[in-house]
């Protein structure tokens, strides 16, 4: 009964309660009617003229009871049921009107109409299968979407634009992290990429983000806030070993504002942000990498921090590896930095703008994950002792500091 309603729903264009465009793309037909029964009146005549030809020594017609399951493949349940009813007919007047014992004729009809049916009933299964995937893609994209802040984000420090479109596949489903806090230290932020792919991985992204929002209001110092994400991230893969999961690492860029011409660093394995300054765009030289979290153990050195120069009017631009690992029809990787030397005179959030179109063409629409951006700038000097501001509330903020 779902899903007939839903399909039906579907067909007409409308919206169940309950229901998202990815459910309603599931029950959508994939080819129009009018091509489809064309093209199986097509099917039947020519199989009839050559069934006549043969004779009686070969009927090609009761063949036609295979194009019901075929159409249950991509069709909807009411094109199935359309095709499945008229080849039925068919068959079965054909098999009428060749005669034969009544056994013969009768399991030859009964064979017709359970093939039929079982092709109405395979393409109903087929299509609760995708709805049950398009329901838990769903599900774990706006879990996905829930536990990042949503951007833009201004704080007494910066104003940090942002990009993140996941990558929406249920397997698929990317790690991508990151964060803004506003601390009595200054600005902490975070931008990382879980190992790994699907529900497992947004768990662990989830584990360092509220390891970072309460550790980056807490540790007076960056290296501190990096130690206690370390530690968030064995635990969880202690948890994870104990519930037959693998154990996940992070790599992850933490930086510290402080309102000063630098920023503090500490890399974790992560991509080097870039730095858009004076019409150039340049990567920032990361000198003092380290393991990704959750492999501290494995190197004996500790973690530190270094400087980077952040100077007035420039754009620091940090990114996952779903922008330098997008790829076109050829396979090769997308320039970047080639890209960013057209870019480096605009404001962050027209670069971040041209980043997301120029990656889509790039790789014709189809990403292997996903990607996130932060176009971070120094915030206007009347942004000083005022309240964090997220999403419309920045955008809003922004249009008051440039005057707009």
């Amino acid at each position: 009964m779902t899903i007939g309603l839903q399909h039906r729903a579907a067909t007409r264009g409308a919206t169940l309660p309950g229901t998202d465009a990815g459910e309603e793309a599931v029950f959508a037909p994939r080819i129009g009617n009018g091509a489809l029964f064309g093209g199986l009146a097509l099917l039947t005549v020519l199989v009839a003229v050559l069934d006549i030809r043969t004779g009686d020594e070969l009927r090609l017609i009761p063949l036609l009871v295979v194009v019901p399951a075929l159409v249950s493949v991509f069709g909807t349940i009411r094109q199935t049921v359309g095709v499945a009813t008229s080849i039925m007919t068919v068959v079965v007047c054909s098999r009428l009107v060749t005669g034969g014992t009544f056994w013969d004729v009768t399991s030859s009809v009964a064979f017709t109409v359970l093939a039929c049916f079982l092709g109405v009933g395979s393409c109903a299964l087929r299509l609760r299968h995708a709805a049950e995937i398009a329901r838990l893609r769903s599900a774990a994209v706006a879990l996905q979407r829930q536990i990042l802040r949503p951007l833009p984000i201004l704080t007494e420090q910066i104003f940090a634009h942002g990009i993140y479109t996941p990558i929406e596949e249920d397997r698929l489903v990317g790690g991508d992290i990151y964060e803004v806090v506003q601390s009595p230290y200054g600005t902490r932020l975070i931008i990382g990429d879980v190992q790994g792919k699907g529900l497992a991985a947004i768990g662990a992204g989830f584990a360092v983000l509220g390891a970072f929002r309460e550790a980056a209001i807490r540790e007076p110092t960056l290296t501190g806030v990096v130690d206690a994400l370390e530690d968030a991230v064995a635990r969880h893969n202690v948890f994870s070993a104990q519930t037959g999961e693998i154990e996940r690492f992070v790599t992850a860029l933490v930086l510290g504002f402080d309102g000063e011409d630098r920023v503090q660093a500490v890399n974790c394995g992560h991509l080097p942000p870039r730095l858009l300054h004076d019409g150039v765009a340049r990567p920032v030289p990361l000198r003092r990498t380290s393991v990704p979290l959750g492999m501290a153990e494995l190197s004996a050195e500790a973690r530190v921090a270094e400087l980077l120069d952040f100077p007035p009017g420039a754009t620091l631009l940090a990114f996952t590896d779903g922008v330098t690992e997008a790829r076109d029809a050829s396979g090769a990787f997308y320039p970047l930095d080639a890209r960013l030397a057209h870019w480096a005179g605009r404001g962050p959030r027209e670069v971040l703008d041209a980043l997301h179109a120029d990656l889509e063409s790039f790789s014709g629409g189809v990403r292997r994950d996903d990607i996130a951006a932060l176009a971070l700038r120094r915030a206007p000097a009347g942004s000083r002792h005022r309240p964090v501001a997220t999403g419309h509330g920045a955008r809003r903020a922004a249009e008051t500091f440039s005057g707009r």
